[in-house]
């Protein structure tokens, strides 16, 4: 049976272990299980609740509770974000303590009825440094939007110096010992949610961190795996390294080119591209087949990207996998300023390339150019095509005005 654990005086925690689930939201791996973390304030006026579990571990989180407390006690539930995963006890919790209000950030007020399918809950919103003092503690707000959900929020308990970050600095790393500085080595998972959820809001990061700045953190409580009670503020500076952009190439643009290959014929167009690209002094070209490159190694090379050239062939209709692959990884990017353009040979059908066109479209990259197409082996003259489309691409990333065509 999972027991309530003691944080600090008249804070607990009171969070679930999944321990059976391998793959979080589709796209994440979880090689030992995750938590869905929550916690539980006492204080002499009364109760407060921060954030719920996954509806399915519910009964775990209850029980926690009612070790500790009784239901008329709770005064508030503080909800950091309504993903199902941290909001999906709260409309059974709302039963068992009407009288408790619901604080939620402003953007989460459309978001609360849709989530959790109910009626008439009681909500008050808050934003930063609104305050709320219950009995003999002091919680303060703090608006974090878009990590990683529009109505995310923070709060920090003033008086044991604890951030609820949300779903920052979480990992989904389940490890019955709960603390940091008790658990295994879980770095690799810190890193790994970190670039699977918060990487595409890199900014956001960044005023996130600005606002933490102000606060003196020794603890730090997440919605997802270890709670970071030693060093808290070496997790913050890798946020902060993580999401700072670093000037590597004095001011010149990187434009990367990505292909698959069968016969050498995509290639012949890669090159002659990148033949183009290289006349051009303000930007650095870089080739890569992407059937040798691992997800890490492409999102690396994607973020510093500010133009990226995909080439596919039409095999069976469609792109290969290694395309697909790699347009994947592009949904953890942040995409502001970058622009796409496809390319590929084909030998019968040819719709791998508009295929490619429209998915880049889709996740928001910038597609001014139509996809170039040649079947089978490029001529003379084709290559040549290939080279003015590197050359206009070219012109395109280093800020040349075109027309988009939708």
């Amino acid at each position: 049976m999972q027991q309530a654990l003691r944080i600090e005086k008249d804070l607990y925690y009171i969070g679930a272990f999944d321990e059976d689930i391998r793959t979080f939201d589709i796209i994440m791996k979880t090689a030992n299980g995750t938590t869905y973390n929550a916690y539980l304030l006492k204080t002499k006026e009364g109760v407060i609740i921060l954030d719920t579990v996954k509806e399915e571990f519910q009964d775990i989180f209850f029980e926690k509770l009612e070790s500790l407390c009784r239901y008329d006690q709770i005064k508030y539930i503080v909800m950091h974000h309504l993903e199902p995963d941290h909001g999906g006890a709260l409309p059974e919790l709302v039963k068992r303590a009407p009288e408790a209000k619901i604080l939620i950030s402003p953007m989460a007020q459309p978001m609360l009825k849709a989530i959790t399918n109910t009626e008439g809950m009681e909500f008050e919103t808050v934003w930063t440094n609104k305050e709320l003092i219950l009995g003999d503690y002091t919680l303060r707000f703090l608006s974090t939007p878009n990590l990683h959900w529009p109505e995310t929020m923070s709060s920090y308990l003033v008086e044991h110096k604890v951030l609820f970050s949300g779903d920052v600095f979480g990992s989904h790393y389940l490890d019955a010992r709960v603390f940091n500085d008790l658990v295994g080595d879980f770095d690799y998972a810190f890193k790994y949610y970190y670039d699977h959820i918060m990487r595409p809001f890199k900014d956001d990061v960044l005023k996130a961190l600005a606002l933490y700045d102000q606060l003196q953190i020794q603890k730090i409580a997440p919605l997802h795996g270890p709670i970071l009670r030693k060093d808290a503020s070496a997790y913050i500076e890798r946020y902060r390294r993580w999401s700072t952009k670093e000037p590597k190439h004095l001011g010149k643009r990187i434009v990367s080119i990505f292909y698959v290959t069968s016969y050498k014929n995509t290639k012949k167009m890669a090159e002659a591209i990148y033949d183009a690209l290289e006349t051009k002094e303000e930007i650095i070209a870089n080739i890569y087949d992407a059937t040798a490159l691992e997800e890490a190694n492409m999102l690396n090379i994607l973020e510093e990207s500010s133009g990226i050239l995909v080439g596919t062939p039409t095999i069976n209709g469609d792109a290969p996998k290694p395309i697909w692959d790699l347009l994947s990884c592009m949904m953890l990017l942040q995409k502001r300023g970058k622009s796409a353009a496809v390319f590929g040979s084909y030998g019968w059908s040819g719709e791998a390339p508009m295929m490619v066109h429209s998915r880049l479209r889709d996740l928001k990259l910038r597609t001014p150019l139509e996809p170039l197409k040649v079947q089978l082996i490029p001529e003379k003259s084709e290559l040549l095509d290939c080279y003015n489309f590197g050359i206009e691409f070219g012109d395109i990333v280093n800020g040349k005005m075109v027309e988009i065509t939708l």
